[in-house]
């Protein structure tokens, strides 16, 4: 049986969701760095236990699925613990700047931004480093909109 469509929305830090694209192929706004194609990406979360862990990023894998992306081997990764926690106690987060300090991802997806950054301050510092290492950041909770306008 195929798979079901998917119902996921999401919101890109340097892409334009509304414009029309083909799966794999990705349209910055004016002005916007020129990214072209994303074939890979890491999946981030903290979940508050290690048992939901798989829960959480199979649904991260799925929606980058869904936009044609693939996750290498050793990508997808979650620490365990409240949002709340300093990012340097985060060793899944300390794995994934590594990831993006080299040439295999071009994005990270995460349920929401506050899981790079609890506070508003930690999380725009660490997106903007992430874009200075010319990734993007997807957040694939709608309610993300609402806290980055």
């Amino acid at each position: 049986m195929p798979p079901l469509p998917s119902n996921r929305t999401t919101w890109h830090s340097l892409l334009n969701p509304l414009a029309g694209r083909r799966p794999g192929t990705l349209l910055a706004p004016a002005g916007a760095p020129v990214m072209g194609l994303c074939p890979a990406v890491a999946l981030y979360a903290v979940v508050p236990l290690q048992a939901v862990a798989n829960l959480v990023l199979d649904d991260l894998a799925a929606f980058a699925q869904d936009q044609g992306w693939i996750v290498p081997s050793g990508c997808a990764v979650a620490d365990t613990g409240s949002l709340a926690q300093g990012l340097d106690g985060r060793r899944g987060w300390t794995r994934v700047r590594a990831l993006a300090t080299g040439s295999l991802i071009r994005g990270v997806v995460v349920p929401s931004l506050t899981h790079i950054g609890y506070r508003a301050v930690d999380a725009d510092r660490e997106q903007d480093w992430l874009l200075k290492q010319r990734l993007f950041v997807v957040a694939t909770d709608l309610c993300d909109m609402n806290l980055r306008t």
